[in-house]
């Protein structure tokens, strides 16, 4: 569990499924460590059909990094696609791996 001070102004969440070579390559790992950088709240776990499931938190602007890193930033994963949505701010604090 990674942990994070407060938030500003315009904090999004959204809900992701990625979709790809996603699991067993360490994307979950990844995911927490991008989080922990940037400063996102939320939680990664993985989908019985072979997606990965996130919801992730923060200001707009770091949102839209998170997301972008997580379509190109683990060698080892093919991320074929991210379906998202919006969520309402609940405020988490930590990034977790469920």
């Amino acid at each position: 569990m990674v942990g994070f001070q407060g938030r500003g102004a315009l904090t999004t969440r959204v809900r992701l499924l990625i979709f790809g070579r996603v699991q067993g390559v360490g994307f979950r790992w990844f995911t927490r460590d991008a989080a922990a950088r940037l400063g996102v709240a939320g939680w990664v776990r993985n989908l019985p059909d072979g997606r990965v499931e996130a919801e992730a938190e923060a200001d707009t602007a770091i949102v839209e990094t998170f997301v972008q890193e997580l379509k190109t930033g683990l060698t080892f994963a093919r991320v074929d696609g991210i379906e998202r949505s919006a969520g309402k701010p609940k405020g988490d604090r930590t990034f977790e791996i469920l």
